[in-house]
């Protein structure tokens, strides 16, 4: 049986035991029989009959030999009080697979960009120089700062041009990252290959236990799946798949089979999901337990012990794991839970893959014990809200609107919490992304999250047909011409219009909003 025929019998068991949420029996057996159908597909393209030859399909997997590339730390200097980085968006080229040339683009180099690093309180600035033949933008993703300085479409970087946003940190230490946000073009800038992660470090990041030397027990992982023409060229037409492009090879930092040497008693992985629409659902290939320490916003209030976590495109988790002298363990992608979606098979929920080989030296240097307890973090209540909003995601609209650049869909007010119901009405998967705040998880359907959304969230997968309460406060920053970006980071479901604007202003006269009501809603 195939790793794609056995993840089709898992999916189908976790559909049969649902909790409660189906569709109705016969739209279930229905959705079925559609997986099968679209597993025995599957299975015939993976055995190279019928398919496209004009794209490389791997015919074994990868030696896992590589030794995993780490992205530099980004050089700066501090100018007048000021961390001044510096980023050339350039084109260049890989060999991700033997014997194929592959045209890329990157930041500093061929392929994805630096590390950024800064502390909470000091004042930032990247010079961002566009050597790329056309306009780009870079998005601080997670980032909270003006919206001048965002990176999104309204920020544009003409083909030769410059651009020098410039802000303070302050937010707490967290894994975020930088991309590209250019209107109608996001998923093409990413999948040539500009990201990068930004670590944001506070008086906390050396506390804990934490491993924190860069490169070799706090590691950083970006995690994309490409498909590669077989000429070595990126493919990017996602050939009507309703969530966008799915490769059918998995990048770990750009090398694919890559190994990381471990040195130490415990790893930290930053791990980003950086690709454009695959979620995954990260494990290690013995089953073992690690410990979830951190999401999007920074730390949880205290280890999670578990053998799993998802991510949708966007999304970020810290994780640490222990490992035994001499021995190896895979970090894998097992087929993830994505709801209940009609045709699990169709948007990667049958799919794994092996992400990241770790094996350890003979003999493994002490690592301190991970604390029990991080610290509190103060929990956000609906009663705390002075405005609340409804968004309905459907096909490529946000309540019923999709994007236009000349409109303003929302206005917030300055220094006020918002709690905001958020339900995905397509049988099909979506994410939620905001710009500038981190945002709180209040409920599920009505049920508390568990622990791996109680912490600081900036992207969130959508369940189908569920309704996700979430609380944030818009903070300092107040600008009634910038606007900031609420979308899918599916890319193509924001390129395609998935996305609004919002502005974080004075006036009291807040669109959509109305007095609260703490068990959901609210009115007019």
């Amino acid at each position: 049986m195939t790793r794609i025929a056995r993840g089709a019998e898992h999916v189908a068991r976790r559909s049969a035991s649902s909790r409660g949420r189906l569709l109705g029996p016969a739209i279930l057996f229905g959705a079925l029989l559609l997986t099968a159908a679209v597993t025995f597909t599957a299975c015939v393209f993976d055995s190279g009959f019928g398919q496209d030859t004009s794209v490389f399909t791997p015919t074994k997997p990868p030696a896992f030999e590589t030794p995993l590339p780490i992205p530099p730390l980004a050089e700066s200097e501090v100018v007048d009080g000021v961390r001044v980085f510096s980023l050339t968006a350039q084109e260049g080229q890989m060999q991700f697979l033997e014997g194929m040339t592959t045209p890329t683009w990157g930041f500093d180099g061929d392929y994805l960009g630096p590390t950024l690093r800064a502390h909470r309180g000091e004042k930032v600035a990247v010079e961002v120089t566009n050597a790329l033949p056309e306009t780009t933008t870079v998005h601080w993703h997670g980032m909270h700062l003006p919206a001048a300085m965002d990176g999104g479409p309204h920020q544009p970087i003409e083909s030769g041009g410059r651009w020098r946003p410039e802000w303070r940190v302050d937010q707490p230490a967290a894994t975020l990252w930088y991309h590209p946000h250019p209107h109608g073009e996001t998923e093409e800038h990413v999948l040539r290959g500009l990201s990068g992660m930004f670590i944001l470090d506070d008086e906390h990041s050396q506390s804990f236990g934490l491993p924190t030397e860069y490169g070799v027990d706090d590691v950083p992982l970006i995690v994309q799946d490409k498909k590669f023409r077989s000429d070595g060229e990126f493919q990017f037409d996602s050939q009507g798949n309703e969530v966008g492009l799915l490769g059918n090879v998995l990048l770990t930092n750009g090398a694919w089979g890559a190994v990381l040497d471990v040195s130490t008693e415990l790893v930290r992985l930053r791990i980003l999901n950086g690709s454009s629409a695959r979620t995954y659902d990260f494990a290690f290939d013995d089953q073992r337990d690690f410990s979830l320490i951190a999401t999007d916003g920074g730390l949880l209030e205290a280890p999670h012990i578990t053998d799993h976590v998802r991510l949708s495109p966007g999304e970020r988790a810290e994780i640490v794991v222990a490992i035994a002298p001499g021995t190896e363990t895979m970090l894998r992608s097992l087929p993830p839970d994505l709801g209940d979606v009609a045709v699990p098979g169709a948007y990667g929920g049958l799919d794994e893959f092996d992400v990241l080989l770790l094996r350890a030296a003979d003999q493994l240097r002490a690592s301190p014990p991970l604390a029990e307890r991080f610290g509190d973090i103060s929990r956000f209540t609906a009663v705390d809200a002075d405005n609340a909003r409804i968004f309905d995601v459907q096909n490529r609209e946000i309540n019923g609107r999709r994007m236009d650049m000349n409109r303003i869909d929302e206005v917030m007010q300055v220094d006020s919490t918002e709690l905001w119901e958020v339900t995905n009405r397509d049988l099909f998967p979506h994410n939620w992304h905001v710009h500038d705040v981190q945002f709180q998880v209040l409920d599920i359907d009505g049920e508390t999250p568990g622990p791996e959304l109680s912490g600081w969230k900036d992207t969130i997968y959508l369940e189908p047909r569920r309704v996700y309460r979430i609380m944030m406060r818009f903070e300092d920053y107040v600008d009634d011409e910038n606007p900031y970006m609420i979308h899918c980071h599916l890319l193509l479901h924001e390129d395609e219009g998935l996305m609004s604007q919002f502005v974080v202003s004075r006036d009291e006269a807040s669109r959509n909003a109305g007095p609260v009501d703490p068990n959901g809603g609210h009115g007019h």
